[in-house]
Order: structure tokens, then C-alpha cells, then sequence
């Protein structure tokens, strides 16, 4: 699979963050927006997965994403 940060050179690769947070670099590459079905994008410093079609950042809670767009942020 491609990697989901090349459109975003500010995130972290999903094997940097991984670490420290024990996300599977391959279930960030399997991961989708559950309303817009796009890929997601890494942000290993807000602990998020954005979905910049839908325009909602998904938190990532004790290393498990929460891909509920109730519990997501909205994006400016």
C-alpha cells in the first residue's frame, strides 16, 4: 500500500509514532474514513487520524482509534 503521509509531509510516518503508542503501522494503512471511505492521515502528535475529505480528525485513545464521527474533531 502507499503511504498515507506523502500527501502530508508534516506528519510523522506511522512507524514513528507507533512506537510510543502501539498502533500497527499496517492497520494505519487498512484504516479508512467511515463516512467518506478516503485513506486517513497519521498526526503522531495530536494522536489523531484525519480524514481531510470529511474534515474530522478521529482521536487515538490509549494506541485505539476511535473512528466514531460523534468522538471526532472538526477541522478548521
Amino acid at each position: 500500500m502507499s503511504d498515507h503521509n506523502a500527501a502530508n509531509p508534516g506528519a510523522s510516518p506511522a512507524g514513528a509514532g507507533a512506537s510510543h503508542i502501539g498502533i500497527d503501522p499496517k492497520l494505519l494503512e487498512l484504516l479508512v474514513c467511515p463516512l467518506t471511505k478516503a485513506p486517513l492521515e497519521y498526526d503522531a502528535d495530536r494522536q489523531e487520524l484525519i480524514s481531510r475529505q470529511a474534515r474530522l480528525a478521529y482521536p487515538i485513545r490509549d494506541g485505539i482509534p476511535i473512528m466514531l464521527p460523534e468522538e471526532a474533531r472538526t477541522l478548521a
